[in-house]
């Protein structure tokens, strides 16, 4: 007598395959394969002339007859089994932030991932992508606009959803538009304010290759406090959208004061000395005593200024630059003599 299949349970499985299935019926002894439609079981146990234990071969997604062969014959294809679709899923991107210019190394969690044919960031394709796992995918951001795209794995069962969890957001590339100051002493820790446009969330300030602290204010602005350097800096701001432009930023040593001619005047003020020295050509301020008074910078060794009235005596001429302040050299109120 040819086998006969009354029942199979389950009834249905992933197109995977792997599903454990029963087959009950009648004389299943000395059974030779046992089909899922037109593909042999992944394995199969005969446990008695009524009962077949078997796993599902993979398959696509419908039903299919469920026959045993054996010497005596096939049995009627008169039981089913479906096969039904798991789709995958995403459930987390991390990062879920990166570059409008792609190339951000993401790894994506989830389910049913065994098998995947493609990963999509919006309606573009990843350029490249591992299965590491059937919950664990490491793939790469291509190049996108600024905004929130879907994240979606495609396997022979279909596509995952776009659910809330598995979105990347492209972030637009930091500007900077503005420094001020544009130069500062070579010792830094003075305040420079940068401004322009994306800056949010500013992840590195850098001055050349020298790391800053800074705060941020808005999405145009970044607050740095200088580091010590040299010579002139390239100052960038990073954040998850990239890197800036460079602006200039130049470090200037402290000023020099040689000498002042004349070196007296009268008390009464008005003389005009001239200061000779170096590094005078960023000069914020010149005193004498604690006034500070007009000048005129005539270039980076030489500059004029004019004395005050004030009390006879001796008093202290400095100079103040973006770069520091000199040390001092005396100047000398004269009384007038009286007649």
């Amino acid at each position: 007598m040819p086998p006969a299949v009354s029942s199979i349970n389950p009834s249905q499985g992933s197109v995977s395959g792997g599903t454990t299935v029963t087959i009950t019926g009648t004389n299943l002894t000395g059974a030779t394969a046992v089909r899922f439609g037109a593909s042999n079981a992944a394995s199969y146990s005969v446990n008695s002339s009524t009962q077949i234990t078997a796993s599902t071969p993979a398959g696509s997604p419908g039903s299919v007859p469920v026959t045993v062969v054996s010497p005596s014959g096939t049995s009627n294809a008169t039981v089913s089994f479906t096969y039904t679709a798991v789709l995958p899923t995403v459930t987390a991107v991390s990062p879920a932030t990166g570059p409008a210019s792609g190339g951000t190394a993401v790894t994506l969690t989830g389910t049913n991932f065994t098998g995947a044919t493609a990963v999509r960031f919006g309606s573009d394709n990843a350029p490249s992508f591992t299965v590491t796992s059937s919950t664990r995918i490491t793939t790469v951001s291509p190049s996108g606009s600024p905004g929130a795209v879907p994240v979606t794995v495609t396997t022979p069962s279909g596509t995952s959803a776009s659910a809330a969890a598995a979105y990347f957001f492209y972030v637009p590339a930091p500007f900077l538009t503005e420094i001020s100051p544009s130069a500062g002493p070579t010792g830094g820790n003075n305040n420079v304010t940068l401004k322009g446009a994306n800056l949010s969330n500013a992840t590195a300030v850098r001055f050349g290759a020298a790391v800053s602290t800074f705060t941020s204010v808005s999405s145009t602005e970044v607050t740095a406090k200088a580091p010590p350097g040299s010579g002139v800096a390239d100052i960038t701001v990073s954040t998850p959208g990239g890197s800036s432009n460079p602006l200039a930023y130049a470090y200037v040593g402290g000023p020099v004061l040689l000498a002042v001619s004349p070196t007296s005047g009268p008390a009464s003020g008005g003389a005009v000395v001239t200061l000779l020295g170096t590094g005078f050509t960023t000069t914020t301020s010149v005193k004498v005593g604690a006034s500070p008074v007009s000048y005129v910078v005539l270039s980076d060794g030489e500059l004029t200024a004019v004395v005050p009235p004030g009390p006879s005596g001796a008093v202290p001429l400095v100079v103040t630059t973006v770069g520091g302040t000199s040390d001092a050299l005396t100047f000398v109120r004269v009384e007038a003599p009286v007649v």
